[in-house]
Formats: structure tokens, C-alpha cells, sequence
């Protein structure tokens, strides 16, 4: 770990080092085929869950499981690759689809698609949590039924982690290096981080960084539903997923990808880039407790968190929104939340707190770099999404969860954190500097 990890660096290092800031947002998620459309559904409490019964079942149900329980999930609005060639859409798995999708989306955004952009000097890190597991089960299902020779020839690339990052390289003209990290659900935060620390070591102007994930296939979520970590609302779908509620009783599984256009603030400077926030600080810890559960003190969580702020140059009481893991796992959630009031205080003396897996659902890899664009967006907007559901506050919780409506942030509410954890004790805190923003209808 890079010292400006630790929180130990001084005041005149985070002086003298690059500033990182993001320049390119780009999404697709269930509740929109880009940033605009997600944003939109976000700040209105829109729900992307859904039954995945016949007819509205994703691409990657490819078997019939009618007495699978629970059969909830959030498959992405919109399908993903419409701009691709057919020989691309053969070539690359679902979670390349979204990848390549959502990066095509932020590279326009960032104005690089049109700049004189130096190949060597890009990189890209898109992350998973577990590669694409529809690729390889389908080639599983192809030699049981038909054969060895029947076996897609690109069964072994397209099942890959680092499928997605490689696809977007290429979208991109990236020669700097292009990398996958695989840190359970905290992969897509993780990956910016990685690229962070890249910008301020020198070494590339640019990172297009983020992470994709399609886990919604029967194997996954009779995974997920063994480990008892699934909502069984089965009947409510909108309302299963609850983060910090009291009855939350599991997280949803859900698909997409978030990428962000990292770069060094020279860089986007000196070619009159639209900057939407600084990533100024990191915060990296593991918990070493358990493989699946959280440590329940949230003592991980804590450090990460606090490493970020000193990384950023930040106090506690300069945060104004507070981006959750908030699965609605009772375990993580509880633990989460002792970790906010451990570093900022009891509800009334913290930042506004919002779980927007609530809407989403989880996307596993992914889901860290989709909710990094929305504490972006919170910043620029100034403008928190509500956490559905939250409607019966737990007792443990004592902290300022928004929920009914969006709330607005005051113009000088610029810090914003983003939190992810992930199976195996992974804790990641990035910390985020906006700028102010002309005011728009909420949604724009």
C-alpha cells in the first residue's frame, strides 16, 4: 500500500502530488441505459428489481429453474452493445457488453473520443467480482450435451476476468496497461483506486476505470440463496431490497457497469476538459475476520474510511453525502453503520446517507463503480438519491439515511464519500471533491 493510503502523508505532500479528477461518466444500469437515464430514476426512488419469471428474464437465463427460490433480480434497462458489430456481440461476453458500453458513453463524455490522445500514456482498469460465469457454464453445457468440438472457441477468453478491461482497451486505443481487479464487491471501487494511484505516480495521463458485472444466472443466485443472503420478497419485488431497514432480509442481485474517465488534472486542464470532481483521497484496509461476514465492530470500515479523509486532507464534519455499501445483509448493514457513527457521530451530527443498491440492486463487481458515478453526480447536482424502502429505521442505525425524496445539498457541501466492502474483509473509502455546479431540474 502506497503511503497516501495510510492517511500518514503531510499537508505539503497532497501539495506537490497530481490531483486526480474525473472527466468521462458513463453507465448502464437497471434502472437506465446511461448516466442520464439512471440519474433520472435515481433521485425519484425508481426501483430496477423485478421478478425474473418468463418473458422478462435476461439474456443470461439460459435454464429453466420455475422452483428456484427467490427469483428476484435487477437486469440492466436496456440491452447492452447496440452499437456493436455482430461479429463483436459473438465475440464478447455479457459483462464485455456492459463494459464496453458503459466506457463507450464516458470516453465520449470526457471529450477524449475528439482529443489528440497519446496511446501510451492510457490506461484501463475494469473490474469483476466474478468474470462472466454465464461464458464458461454454457460452454460446460455445450461439451455435456454436444461434444467437445461444439464448444464456443472463445469459451475460455470470454469467461476471463479481465474480459471486460481487455474489450475496453481496445475501445479506447489504451497501451499503458490494461488490468483487472478482483476484490469481491468492492472490485469497481478498487479499480479506482488502482488507477488513482497510477495518475499519481506519474506513469499515465489517463485511466478509464470502473467495473462490470452479469452474475444474474441460476448457478449465482442459487449461490447467493444457499448462503441465505438473498431478499425472499418474492411478491413485493420493488420492495425488497432495504438497506439499514429493519427488515431488511437480504440483498437482490443485479447487472450493469459504471466506468469513469480518470485523469491527471494537468492533463484535463491543459486541454479545457469538464472536470466533475476531484478523487482526492483513498482508503484501503482489510478486516481479516471472516470470509464472508463483515467484522461486526466495523473496525475495517472505520479505518478505510478515516485513511480517505486524511488522504483527501478532509475532516469528518467537511462531509456532506455518504455513498453506503448497503446491501441490506443484517450483518453488513449493522456493521456499516456502527462504522459511520464510529467516524462521524450519531444521526444529526453526520453526512446524509444513502443506499442506492435499494434501486439498483447489487452488481457485485460493479456495483462500487456505478455508485462512485452517483456520489459524482451528488456532487455536481448537489443532490442525494433517497434510499427506497427504508421505512422502519433498526435500532442500530443511527445515522441520517435520506429516504422519501432526494435531498439537496448546499453549494458549499462539496466532499462526498463512497464506501464498498466485500466478501473476504476487502474495505475500500475513496473521497471526493466536487465543484460547484449550476443548479438543473433534479434529473438533469
Amino acid at each position: 500500500m502506497s503511503e497516501q493510503h495510510t492517511g500518514r502523508d503531510t499537508a505539503q505532500d497532497r501539495a506537490d502530488r497530481t490531483k486526480v479528477v474525473v472527466t468521462g461518466l458513463g453507465t448502464i444500469t437497471p434502472l437506465g441505459g446511461d448516466v442520464a437515464g439512471t440519474w433520472e430514476a435515481m433521485v425519484r426512488g425508481r426501483s430496477g428489481v423485478r421478478r425474473l419469471d418468463a418473458g422478462n428474464q435476461p439474456e443470461s437465463w439460459t435454464h429453466e429453474q420455475d422452483d428456484m427460490p427467490p427469483q428476484l433480480g435487477a437486469p440492466v434497462a436496456v440491452e447492452p452493445g447496440s452499437g456493436l458489430e455482430p461479429m463483436q456481440r459473438r465475440r464478447l461476453s455479457r459483462s464485455a457488453q456492459l463494459a464496453v458500453t458503459a466506457a463507450e458513453e464516458a470516453w465520449h463524455d470526457s471529450g477524449l473520443d475528439t482529443a489528440l490522445v497519446v496511446p501510451d500514456r492510457v490506461a484501463v482498469i475494469v473490474s469483476a467480482a466474478l468474470g462472466d460465469m454465464t461464458a464458461i457454464i454454457n460452454g460446460w453445457d455445450a461439451l455435456r450435451s454436444r461434444g467437445w468440438n461444439r464448444v464456443p472457441p472463445l469459451t475460455a477468453p470470454m469467461s476471463m476476468g479481465n474480459g471486460s478491461a481487455s474489450a475496453v482497451s481496445m475501445l479506447v486505443n489504451a497501451r499503458a496497461g490494461v488490468n483487472t481487479t478482483v476484490n469481491a464487491c468492492s472490485s469497481g471501487t478498487q479499480a479506482l483506486a488502482t488507477a488513482a494511484d497510477m495518475i499519481r505516480r506519474g506513469t499515465v495521463d489517463v485511466v478509464v476505470a470502473g467495473g462490470a458485472e452479469a452474475p444474474l444466472h441460476p448457478l449465482v443466485l442459487a449461490s447467493f440463496g444457499a448462503m441465505r443472503a438473498l431478499s425472499k420478497r418474492v411478491d413485493d419485488p420493488a420492495g425488497a431490497a432495504r438497506p439499514f431497514d429493519a427488515e431488511r432480509d437480504g440483498m437482490v442481485l443485479g447487472e450493469g457497469a459504471g466506468i469513469l474517465v480518470l485523469e491527471s488534472e494537468r492533463h484535463a486542464r491543459e486541454r479545457g476538459a469538464r472536470v466533475y470532481a476531484e478523487l482526492a483521497g483513498v482508503g484501503i484496509t482489510s478486516d481479516a475476520y471472516h470470509v464472508v461476514q463483515p467484522d461486526p465492530t466495523g473496525a475495517g470500515t472505520v479505518r478505510a474510511v478515516r485513511a480517505s479523509l486524511a488522504d483527501a486532507g478532509v475532516t469528518p464534519a467537511d462531509v456532506a453525502y455518504f455513498n453506503a455499501n448497503g446491501t441490506a445483509s443484517q450483518a453488513g448493514d449493522a456493521a456499516e453503520a456502527r462504522a459511520i457513527q464510529a467516524v462521524f457521530g450519531n444521526a444529526g451530527q453526520g453526512p446524509a446517507v444513502s443506499g442506492t443498491k435499494s434501486m439498483t440492486g447489487h452488481s457485485l463487481g460493479a456495483a462500487g463503480a456505478i455508485e462512485a458515478v452517483t456520489t459524482v453526480l451528488s456532487l455536481h447536482h448537489g443532490l442525494v438519491p433517497p434510499t427506497l424502502n427504508f421505512t422502519t429505521p433498526d435500532e442500530d442505525v443511527s445515522i441520517d439515511v435520506v429516504h422519501g425524496s432526494a435531498l439537496k445539498l448546499g453549494s458549499e457541501q462539496l466532499v462526498a464519500v463512497k464506501n464498498s466492502a466485500g466478501f473476504g474483509g476487502h474495505n475500500v473509502a475513496l473521497t471526493f471533491r466536487g465543484s460547484a455546479a449550476p443548479r438543473t431540474a433534479e434529473g438533469s
